[in-house]
């Protein structure tokens, strides 16, 4: 429990992992909180795929919340188990999946979305959450904040704002007039569900983990999730009017395969399948939007963005919901030490400083992956050694990762050689 005198009264804009850690955490130090979502309910929306959690950032932020153990009963250590192929199904990089709940450097366990925000949701009280408050702006000065939402309500006397509120954020607007721009990459989300019943082998190849493949500027992703489903993704460098044009919501299953069937049809017969098996129901248009590197703004007193508000990026690095934990977990320190309203408006700025040290690297790393795996010609086999290098570094630091980079270089020349 928190001995913290002074307790600054906290909104939170958005119902997601960062929001929610950080309600989770000021709920622990007994600081004033509400979260304003601007989704119906719980149930309203799906959550989307699976989130593999990261040992110094999701990890380290469930640990920080207390829910470490509830979070080892919803965990999937198999998850782990990763295939980056080409569109032939090669294999070019195979991790196996980790075993049992026990906490080990490097791990990362798989969650499904719906089942972390019920986690978290779950260790706050339920009265903290107001539910269909879409937001529209925030207006006024650091002594007279308002947020205003689009039901027309006006709500103040808030001693900190922070804006969870996703790539599309109404709070960072405040800040910035920046704005995410089009990756070049768009594509079909979809689901198998049933999937060790109805089709086993696909799921004997997804092996309880994840499938990444890539060639020609186009990706087959397949993943694991832990209602049994298998979620199956297809994305490629195209034209946003792509987006506009094929809106999933509104084709038929039978044309959805139609034009999948045409995009993949010199891509291996196994992939293939699993565009054909892919439920009836379900299938939503994604065009994918990243912020600037580097991204930031000039502090405004009582008003802060994190997640992706503050660093949407494309999701090719496994960083995204990662990061937004942390976030949440590093300012809820910064509040906590604040000992009155002039202290946190002190320790905002350094934290969004420390955000914006530590966002800017993840940022990087997603644009290069991208880069490397869909603007490169005849990825992944001229791209998969500056692909691993990349994170070992990210990992284990540059040194460690620019001698390990020496070995896999090595080896992949060797193994092109002979193959």
């Amino acid at each position: 429990m928190s001995f913290q005198t002074f307790k600054p009264t906290v909104a939170i804009i958005g119902a997601g992992p960062a929001g929610l850690t950080l309600a989770r955490l000021l709920h622990l130090q007994n600081i004033p909180f509400t979260v304003f979502e601007s989704e119906p309910s719980v149930t309203s929306r799906s959550q989307g795929g699976t989130l593999d959690l990261r040992d110094k950032t999701g990890l380290a932020a469930i640990t920080a919340c207390q829910l470490y153990d509830e979070f080892l009963k919803l965990a999937r250590f198999d998850g782990e188990a990763l295939k980056i192929t080409d569109k032939d199904m090669k294999v070019w990089l195979k991790v196996d999946g980790g075993g049992g709940g026990k906490r080990r450097k490097n791990a990362r366990p798989e969650i499904d979305r719906v089942a972390l925000r019920a986690l978290l949701l779950e260790s706050i009280p339920r009265e903290r959450v107001m539910w269909r408050k879409k937001l529209r702006s925030v207006a006024g000065e650091a002594d007279d904040l308002k947020l205003r939402f689009e039901d027309g309500e006006e709500v103040g006397g808030f001693d900190l704002i922070v804006g969870a509120d996703g790539a599309w954020s109404k709070t960072r607007n405040f800040l910035s007039d920046e704005m995410p721009t089009y990756s070049g990459i768009c594509g079909i989300d979809q689901n198998i569900s049933d999937a060790e019943k109805r089709f086993p082998d696909i799921s004997a190849m997804v092996d309880r983990g994840s499938i990444f493949a890539f060639g020609d500027g186009k990706s087959v992703i397949a993943q694991q999730i832990g209602d049994g489903s298998i979620k199956i993704s297809e994305y490629g460098v195209r034209d946003v009017s792509w987006a506009k044009e094929h809106d999933a919501t509104k084709m038929e299953p039978g044309a959805i395969k139609e034009l999948l069937g045409k995009e993949y049809d010199d891509w291996s017969p196994d992939f293939r399948k699993m565009l054909e098996s892919v439920d009836e129901e379900g299938a939503v248009t994604r065009a994918l939007y990243a912020l600037p590197i580097p991204f930031q703004w000039e502090n405004k007193p009582g008003v802060t963005v994190i997640g992706d508000a503050a660093h949407v990026m494309l999701p090719f690095a496994g960083e995204g919901a990662n990061l937004s934990m942390a976030d949440a977990m590093h300012l809820a320190r910064w509040i906590q030490k604040s000992t009155d309203r002039a202290k946190l408006r002190e320790n905002l700025v350094g934290f969004e400083n420390e955000m914006f040290a530590k966002m800017e690297p993840i940022q990087q790393i997603s644009h290069d992956n991208t880069k490397d795996m869909f603007f490169t010609p005849g990825a992944p086999r001229t791209t998969i050694e500056s692909y691993i290098t990349r994170y070992m570094k990210h990992m284990a630091g540059p040194v460690v990762g620019t001698l390990a980079g020496v070995g896999i270089y090595t080896y992949y020349w060797a193994w092109k050689l002979l193959s």
